[in-house]
């Protein structure tokens, strides 16, 4: 058990973790989650690197399907930006997200809903994707048995995580930026994630072990949380929201942050190698497809 503090709150949690699988949980679960995802939690959240971001994550799409298209949906796709790209690629894409993301979605012109209830008119779909959302969920086990109701039966699931049993989190402990308690509910590593999967019909036939932008600031972040206060303040700082950091703290930490990133992107080539980076990335199909 470790304990970890909110950035955004204060408010103090535990994470627990399965002694068979690893697999984490923050505890106690608020009451009411909703109250911890304010306006600014969404916007502008990776506005530094959007468009490598989304280029990114289509490219992997593109790979695991051969690049054939089809109807895509993003579970909790944010401000729209990999639907975006997703539709610029060929495929007929929608997503699912709640608050300002889904306001500034829509007004783009994209296709979001709220629920994975309102989208089930639109099913089956042939790719289902859900970056950095699966552990934002009350049950995931829940979630990923309604996702294969809504795939088609030779679909593509990809699923991307932060990497809780890697070598960013076992360096910075509590103060590792992807911790996001109590945000993120559950915390899954390899073992976690490919159980979780597995038991729910699918087997994962690609691996990656890194999201570049991810990885990287994930070190510049987690460094700076670990011998400055207050905790995030670059990355609040850096994509438009309140820092409470004066010009000359705000400076000393983009320094900071810029003679850390020599380090910081060894650190994210050694955690690749070693299969032991800050994010994980799984491509998976139903099992025997």
């Amino acid at each position: 058990m470790e304990q970890a503090v909110d950035p955004e709150s204060g408010h103090r949690f535990d994470v627990l973790a399965c002694t068979h699988c690893g697999l984490g949980h923050t505890w106690p679960t608020p009451e009411h989650i909703e109250d911890y995802y304010s306006d600014a939690y969404y916007g502008q959240r990776h506005s530094f690197t959007a468009s490598y971001c989304a280029w990114r994550r289509a490219r992997i799409v593109n790979r695991a399907t051969g690049g054939g298209g089809g109807s895509l949906l993003d579970i909790g796709c944010g401000d729209g930006a990999f639907v975006q790209a997703a539709s610029r690629r060929g495929y007929r894409a929608m997503g699912t997200e709640i608050g300002a993301a889904a306001r500034h979605a829509r007004a783009l012109g994209l296709d979001v809903r709220e629920s994975l209830d309102e989208v089930k008119e639109a099913a089956p779909f042939d790719v289902i994707t859900m970056w950095h959302t699966l552990e934002h969920f009350t049950s995931p086990r829940a979630v990923i048995a309604t996702v294969a109701s809504l795939l088609s039966p030779r679909g593509v699931l990809v699923v991307a995580v932060p990497n809780a049993e890697g070598l960013q989190a076992r360096a910075f402990g509590r103060c590792w930026f992807h911790l996001d308690v109590p945000r993120h509910l559950y915390h899954f590593g390899i073992r976690s994630l490919s159980m979780l999967l597995g038991e729910s019909g699918f087997e994962i036939r690609t691996w990656y072990h890194q999201e570049t932008e991810y990885d990287v600031f994930g070190w510049l972040q987690s460094g700076l949380n670990a011998v400055t206060k207050p905790p995030n303040a670059l990355f609040r700082a850096m994509t438009g929201k309140p820092s409470n950091l004066g010009p000359a703290q705000e400076a000393c930490q983009r320094l900071g942050a810029s003679a850390m990133a020599p380090v910081a992107l060894a650190a994210t080539a050694l955690g690749t190698a070693l299969h032991s980076g800050g994010t994980l990335v799984a491509v998976a199909r139903r099992t025997g497809t």
